[in-house]
């Protein structure tokens, strides 16, 4: 698979507070996917809209940079990987089985994307497309111990097929999602942005999911339902009564603007309504 390559890499480090390109450190490393989750929001509203959701660069660029959107897991990965190898990172794209809220020992289908970094002969995953739970820093692949973030703290534990990413909450350490080292092509990434934003049986195509991050809290919105988590705290809950909010929050809390699509219009109402 050829490198792939940035059209506007300035504007973008700049939108992640970088005047300058930084040096390929692991506290670059940090600062990026920290920056990253709080810069560009998790949201398919892609998916709800009817319309294609085009994983190639320049789309994604289009999107995320210039039309005031974000994305899931196949445009944020893909988008951020590419400015870590511009960056000069030795980083390659990997891929995963979402397993949060499942039982013990489920296998699903591989609908993630993340990132393989080496740095100093160690080895790290980065990944800033995973809603709601991302991990808001690089996590030591070959640690078998807990590893704190700015937020939760995460561990990865090893088996016979890989490895599963679980993070700590309260008490219990609740599995994330399932992946391996294996090499991926970007035909693999085709297929499954194609299963997610298309099956019947995708949430990505039944509910509306939105998520961003900053320093000490995560947002959150499920159809219409909105949350703002806090370290420490309780967290804040409340409905959205209508599309009109519904668009205010979009803009208001994650910095997104809803394109003028009917149906996604028509979806989201019926989401609202369905809560």
């Amino acid at each position: 698979m050829s490198e792939p390559r940035l059209t506007n890499p300035t504007l973008y480090l700049q939108r992640l507070g970088f005047d300058a390109p930084p040096p390929p450190t692991l506290e670059t490393l940090r600062q990026l996917q920290f920056r990253h989750t709080g810069a560009f929001p998790f949201e398919n509203l892609a998916t709800l809209s009817g319309e294609p959701v085009w994983i190639d660069l320049p789309s994604i660029e289009r999107k995320v940079l210039h039309d005031g959107r974000g994305g899931y897991c196949y445009e944020l990965n893909n988008l951020y990987l590419a400015l870590l190898q511009t960056l000069g990172f030795d980083a390659r794209g990997i891929s995963g089985r979402v397993v949060i809220g499942q039982p013990e020992g489920a296998w699903p289908a591989r609908t993630h994307r993340l990132s393989l970094v080496t740095l100093d002969d160690e080895r790290y995953i980065s990944d800033v497309g995973f809603g709601g739970m991302v991990p808001t820093a690089p996590l030591l692949l070959d640690s078998r111990g807990e590893q704190p973030t700015p937020h939760e703290p995460y561990r990865i534990d090893q088996h016979v097929d890989g490895y599963t990413l679980r993070a700590r909450l309260g008490d219990e350490w609740r599995q994330m999602y399932i992946f391996d080292l294996q090499r991926q092509e970007d035909i693999d990434y085709a297929v499954g942005n194609w299963y997610v934003s298309t099956h019947p049986e995708s949430s990505f195509t039944r509910q509306l999911m939105v998520a961003r991050t900053g320093e000490g809290w995560r947002r959150t919105l499920n159809n219409g339902s909105f949350a703002l988590h806090r370290i420490g705290q309780e967290s804040e809950r409340r409905e959205v009564a209508d599309i009109q909010e519904l668009i205010a929050l979009l803009d208001d809390e994650f910095g997104i603007r809803v394109p003028e699509n009917a149906l996604l219009i028509r979806t989201l109402e019926r989401l609202i309504e369905l809560q």
